[in-house]
């Protein structure tokens, strides 16, 4: 048998640590990103943080599509969005290769399922009360006797369950529309309900018996998720989601959304 020199290979180690390995190329994300050809992008349809539908062409605009849009600009490929039910949805179909990335607000549970890459923008929560409420800020829900609704597995009925002591939090099942939303509120059947600001927002502009509390009781990062342990899509989307922060390209995505409640996340370093 022939003994490896120790010496030798001590050298060999030094050279490799002072030669690392060249960044990853635009084909190589190309190849991983995208290797069905499409890149393949699914989103939570029905938030209005990540996506608004024209109800007469019935695209999609908003910051999670002009992400997607800019990802397949810099790998050189088409894209197509998918609007998923929920976020179990989104994470099912990462995991299950049906898309490629997914989009989701990030939250410590999340994280056991799917991968997520750094925040690229920052998405604000805020309490919807009705309009003669006696609660003025979000500090002043965490009472006894206070009922807060919040949408079952979404960011915002996790921070709530996990953080407030003394209010109940009350799951449920989907986001009720806005008639039910007012008769919840203004029946006392809930005293709160906590959602995104965009949300709550858009309901109080067109319901005068609403409105919304000045502060945020949570934020969040919108970021980009991969199925489970795949590193390297992570390392390129990151790289990617840095170059559009300080290019500018998610703030005037921003702007042309108009979105309540939202800001561009700062760049991970």
């Amino acid at each position: 048998m022939i003994m490896a020199n120790p010496r030798l290979l001590l050298l060999v180690m030094a050279g490799l640590c002072m030669f690392p390995a060249p960044p990853l190329s635009a084909a190589d994300a190309k190849t991983d990103l995208a290797p069905t050809g499409p890149l393949r992008g699914v989103f939570l349809g029905r938030n209005p943080a990540q996506a608004t539908r024209d109800p007469v062409t019935g695209q999609y605009a908003g910051p999670v599509p002009d992400m997607l849009k800019e990802i397949a600009r810099q790998i050189g490929v088409s894209f197509q969005l998918i609007p998923a039910e929920n976020a179990k949805a989104v994470m099912d179909s990462v995991n299950g290769h049906a898309a490629d990335i997914g989009f989701l607000a990030y939250d410590e549970t999340r994280a056991r399922v799917v991968d997520f890459s750094a925040p690229f923008y920052l998405m604000f929560n805020a309490y919807l009360v009705k309009s003669d409420s006696r609660l003025r800020k979000s500090a002043d829900v965490d009472q006894p006797g206070i009922k807060v609704g919040a949408t079952t597995g979404q960011t915002q009925q996790i921070f709530l369950s996990e953080t407030l002591k003394h209010a109940r939090v009350i799951a449920m099942k989907e986001t009720p529309p806005d008639p039910e939303m007012v008769r919840l509120l203004t029946s006392g059947e809930i005293d709160a309900f906590g959602q995104n600001r965009e949300r709550s927002e858009a309901a109080a502009a067109k319901f005068p018996s609403l409105r919304v509390l000045n502060d945020n009781f949570s934020d969040v990062g919108q970021a980009v998720v991969v199925a489970k342990g795949d590193s390297v899509k992570l390392a390129h989307l990151n790289r990617i989601i840095k170059d559009a922060i300080v290019s500018g390209v998610v703030k005037a995505s921003l702007e042309r959304a108009q979105l309540a409640g939202v800001g561009v996340a700062p760049a991970v370093k």
